[in-house]
């Protein structure tokens, strides 16, 4: 079998990495059906610098679907917007 033939049968895989060679991660909004919109919106534009709009989708999301991707990026990034929605009383996990 010639280099080329052996090239071939190899797949190519993906990764999923940023710009930093991180694997990337997303934050998870879920439903709790406690908090009110409005403080859910505030906690978004707040911790996750979205605005206004983007935190109003995510928020009727979370509310319709249960849970939402409210921002991706590295482990290192998501832990410490995690920790603060948790700590406003949010339910939020890291996948």
């Amino acid at each position: 079998m010639s280099e080329k033939e052996k090239t071939k049968e190899l797949p190519f895989i993906k990764e999923n990495n940023d710009v930093e060679g991180q694997q990337r991660n997303s934050l998870i909004l879920h439903n709790d059906e406690v908090n009110t919109f409005d403080f859910v919106i505030e906690s978004l534009i707040e911790v996750c610098e979205h605005t206004s709009e983007q935190a109003e989708q995510c928020t009727y999301l979370v509310h319709y679907k249960g849970k939402c991707d409210v921002k991706a990026g590295s482990l290192s990034s998501l832990r410490p917007m995690r920790s603060s929605l948790v700590d406003r009383g949010l339910q939020a996990t890291i996948e």
